[in-house]
């Protein structure tokens, strides 16, 4: 969904901000003292099985051997316009309860990006459908974005800095995994192709590492009920997540 909000280039792929990073470990690391395990690998351990649900859907099946019928890739554009701009919200919110100057900046910088992603990449996509942003913008908010951005908002809103980070994470990082791991195949299809070297772009990547340190800081320091909370919401916005690329895959409408 841009996720994760990636500023506009307009030479090739985006970046979310320019916050840098160690290359890679967006799998997860330990904590180098005592050698314990990383609040991201206790998450990440969570949803082993929903993301393998996610690689395995037929969208991102389609997506790389171009097989995805266009009207579903549109559907998935329109509505991840629709999703940003709430997202962007909850992104503001975290940076407000953030408990550092750089975390606020990082967040603050995110959700401004969510908005430019919206307006530049999303927009190229649908002029490729011979449509417009402002045309999109028309059309409905369907049932699994509506109930992905409410879900997020309340998180973000109702609850602590911890709870709001767990329920934006999976945005940034399910989107840094699937990139990385459909960028070796790519697609034959030009969109698509743009599309996956979007996630799977380093400096994406880079970006995500940045957000996962700050999860590893602020899970250090989590009493075992919050824990419980942050946890709950990464998992629920990570089946969010199937959700919406199947939403897309099925062309998903209001039943009434």
């Amino acid at each position: 969904m841009t996720r994760g909000t990636p500023d506009p280039s307009p030479d090739g792929p985006v970046r979310l901000n320019g916050h840098r990073a160690e290359a890679r470990p967006v799998r997860g690391k330990e904590r180098q003292a005592g050698h314990t395990m990383a609040f991201r690998d206790e998450l990440w351990a969570a949803i082993e099985d929903v993301y393998a649900e996610i690689l395995a859907h037929p969208f991102l099946q389609g997506l790389t051997d171009g097989t995805l019928p266009a009207e579903a890739f549109r559907h998935y554009v329109v509505q991840d316009s629709h999703y940003l701009r709430d997202y962007a919200r909850a992104l503001a919110v975290c940076a407000a309860k953030a408990p550092d100057e750089d975390a606020v900046r990082q967040f603050a910088a995110d959700a401004a990006g969510a908005i430019a992603a919206e307006q530049a990449m999303h927009a190229d996509f649908l002029t490729a459908y011979g449509t417009s942003a402002e045309v999109a913008a028309t059309e409905p908010v369907l049932p699994a974005t509506r109930a992905y951005t409410s879900y997020l908002l309340a998180a973000s809103y109702g609850g602590s800095f911890a709870e709001g980070l767990g329920a934006v994470l999976p945005c940034y990082w399910i989107y840094a995994r699937v990139g990385e791991a459909l960028l070796e195949k790519s697609s034959p299809n030009p969109l698509y192709a743009h599309w996956i070297s979007t996630y799977g772009d380093e400096a994406f990547q880079q970006t995500v590492e940045a957000v996962l340190e700050l999860t590893d800081r602020v899970g250090a320091d989590l009493g075992a009920t919050e824990r419980a909370r942050v946890i709950e919401h990464f998992v629920t916005t990570s089946k969010y997540e199937w959700m919406f690329w199947d939403a897309a895959w099925r062309r998903e409408a209001w039943p009434v």
